[in-house]
């Protein structure tokens, strides 16, 4: 039997270490000791977790407590524990829209693109709304200390990419799913439309 390696942070869990017993849409089941824990995860998480018995996953924590629910949020690393929670810490967004962000592109380009203020990134990449997108640019945007002049290309070209796709009949929506299935090592804007493409069952190159 695995053993149960739990950290408590605030009288919470903080982190979990376990074998992936399920793998669902947008979670999993961590199966640590006696325990399954079902463990809310980004769509790059779930993709590079383990398949169901195989492997060991550690991750850190955020536990979400409601009247009714005792939710886990799951991050491979600090980072994206941290960028979570300074999001949910702004009005008007829960960690399920929290989550989704960070599901849409890498922790160091949502910080590139809340840094320079970049709101259509935020609107057309990761889908939320113009009025949160500026809350969190507006709140967040002098705490992350993120600096990186040659970063506003890379946003640019993911939002070119969405166009691309767009111009080929796809919705904004499909579009932005597809891109954030593509391995955030192809960072060239033509060779993620191509994997995109893939990804929607196009066979045109």
């Amino acid at each position: 039997m695995e053993t149960l390696t739990v950290w408590y942070y605030n009288e919470m869990i903080g982190k979990l270490t376990g074998v992936v017993a399920f793998k669902g849409d947008r979670f999993i089941i961590l199966e640590a000791g006696p325990v399954g824990y079902k463990v809310h995860v980004t769509l790059e998480r779930l993709r590079t977790i383990p398949r169901e018995g195989e492997g060991s996953v550690s991750l850190w924590i955020h536990t979400v407590v409601r009247e009714d629910a005792l939710d886990l949020y799951g991050f491979g690393d600090r980072s994206e524990l941290d960028l979570f929670e300074k999001l949910i810490g702004i009005s008007g967004v829960g960690p399920k829209s929290a989550l989704s962000i960070l599901s849409m592109a890498p922790v160091e380009t949502l910080r590139r693109a809340i840094s320079s203020g970049d709101t259509t990134y935020l609107t057309k990449v990761s889908g939320i709304g113009r009025k949160i997108a500026e809350k969190i640019v507006i709140e967040l945007k002098e705490t992350l200390g993120f600096r990186e002049e040659n970063g506003i290309a890379g946003l640019a070209g993911e939002i070119d990419a969405i166009e691309a796709l767009e111009a080929l009949g796809y919705s904004q929506r499909e579009a932005r799913d597809a891109l954030s299935g593509v391995p955030k090592d192809i960072v060239d804007a033509s060779a993620r439309i191509k994997e995109a493409l893939k990804l929607l069952g196009n066979t045109k190159r």
